[in-house]
C-alpha cells in the first residue's frame, strides 16, 4: 500500500475520503490504516474528560487500544492525576510523549505502574492531537506505538488528519441524532422486535397490526436511517442507541 502522506496529502484525497465516511465503524477502519501506514500501533480518539472523570473508557469515542490495557488502566484509576490529560487542558498544541525517556511527575506517585504497563503492549511512545467541534466540546486524538517519534511534517500531517476525523465524528453523532427524532414510536417498536429475532408476522400480531402495516413501518425506518434493508436498519438502530 502506498504511503497514505504520498497519496492523499498530495491530492487532498483523504479529506474527501473522511468526508464521504458514514458511520462510526467506517472511521474506525480508517483510523486503523492511518496508524499502520504510520507504523504505530494504536490509535485513540476521545472527548477531554471533566476533572471529575474517573475512567478513560466513559470518554472514548473510538480506539483500538487493546481492551485488557483500556481495562487496566481505568482499574488503577491512573486517569485521575493523567500528566497527558494535565496537558491537553492546558494546550491546543500537538505534542509527542516518550514516557521511556521522559518523566512526566504524578500527584499519586504511580509513574513507573505506568511506564510498565505501556512497555508492556509496546506503546510508550505517543502523539497527541488536541482537537474541537463546532460546539465546543474539546476533544483529541492519539496514537501509540513503539516506533521513532514523528518528525515533524508526520506531525503536521497526522494533526491534519485529526481535526478532520474529529469534526466528521460529530457530524454523524449529529445526523444520527436527527434520525432518531424523526422515526415514530411504531417503527422503533418494530425495529425492536426485528431485532429480537420476530417474523413481521409475529410482530403484526403482538402488536395488533396488519402485516402490511408492519412492514410500512420498517421500510419507512430503513429509508429514515439511510440504510439498504431492515437488518442494516436494525444494526444502525443499536449502534446509535435507538434500540437496546
Amino acid at each position: 500500500m502506498a504511503p497514505l502522506a504520498q497519496t492523499s496529502m498530495e491530492e487532498g484525497g483523504y479529506v474527501q475520503e473522511i468526508a464521504g465516511l458514514k458511520t462510526q465503524f467506517d472511521i474506525f477502519r480508517f483510523m486503523k490504516r492511518v496508524t499502520e501506514t504510520y507504523r504505530s500501533r494504536a490509535f485513540m480518539v476521545l472527548n477531554l474528560p471533566p476533572v471529575t472523570s474517573l475512567d478513560l473508557q466513559g470518554s472514548t469515542v473510538i480506539t483500538s487500544w487493546p481492551a485488557e490495557l483500556l481495562a487496566l488502566y481505568d482499574q488503577e484509576g491512573l486517569l485521575v492525576n493523567s500528566p497527558v490529560l494535565r496537558r491537553l487542558r492546558t494546550s491546543t498544541c500537538p505534542f509527542f510523549y516518550d514516557m521511556s525517556r521522559q518523566s512526566w511527575s504524578r500527584d499519586d506517585g504511580k509513574s513507573a505502574l505506568v511506564t510498565g504497563l505501556f512497555e508492556r503492549f509496546r506503546m510508550t511512545r505517543c502523539a497527541y492531537f488536541p482537537t474541537h467541534e463546532p460546539s465546543g466540546q474539546r476533544g483529541a486524538v492519539s496514537f501509540a506505538g513503539d516506533r521513532e517519534p514523528f518528525s515533524p511534517t508526520e506531525m503536521r500531517e497526522l494533526c491534519y488528519i485529526a481535526i478532520h476525523v474529529f469534526d466528521r465524528l460529530a457530524e454523524i453523532r449529529n445526523l444520527d441524532n436527527r434520525m432518531t427524532d424523526t422515526l415514530t414510536d411504531r417503527e422503533i417498536d418494530c425495529l425492536n422486535w426485528t431485532a429480537a429475532g420476530k417474523t413481521s408476522a409475529e410482530i403484526a400480531e403482538i402488536l395488533a397490526l396488519s402485516e402490511h402495516t408492519v412492514n410500512h413501518y420498517l421500510n419507512r425506518a430503513t429509508k429514515k436511517l439511510d440504510t439498504v434493508n431492515r437488518t442494516q436498519a436494525v444494526a444502525k438502530a443499536l449502534r446509535i442507541g435507538l434500540i437496546k
